[in-house]
């Protein structure tokens, strides 16, 4: 049975450090791809932009610094309210988003619950598709 986990929040696209703008946003979690969140932005829009990357990648930048390349997560203090950014890399250009910690960990939470760390490949059924390619 597929389980899907969603939550829309507005998150705030850095463009100084005086200049954000909001972004709406939805952080989707699907059990039949374990491994990933995707994040729309631009919810709603005639254009969205999608972003896939590993959910533990996200699990780990609420608490500390991660990431490489394309995609990079770490908490900090904004105003005194805790934040998660997300430093996002592309050919077309690059991001800094800031989301609010709670609404992020509290989503994240839902989403271990459904699969926790550890059984997202019972999800993936591969033992039982190497079985039936075996019995051929």
């Amino acid at each position: 049975m597929r389980t899907v986990v969603e939550r829309e929040l507005e998150l705030e696209l850095v463009l100084s450090p005086e200049r954000r703008i909001p972004v709406p946003a939805r952080l989707g979690y699907l059990t039949d791809d374990p491994y990933a969140v995707h994040v729309t932005f631009h919810v709603d829009t005639q254009h969205p932009v999608y972003w896939t990357f590993a959910r533990e990648l996200l699990v780990e930048g609420v608490f500390r610094p991660c990431g490489q390349g394309d995609v990079r997560v770490w908490p900090t203090k904004t105003e005194g309210r805790g934040v998660v950014l997300m430093a996002l890399s592309s050919p077309d250009g690059d991001a800094l988003l800031e989301a609010p910690a709670a609404a992020v960990s509290a989503w994240l939470e839902r989403t271990l619950r459904v699969v926790p760390p550890g059984t997202e490949g019972e999800r993936l059924g591969l033992d039982d598709e190497l079985a039936q390619l075996l019995a051929r």
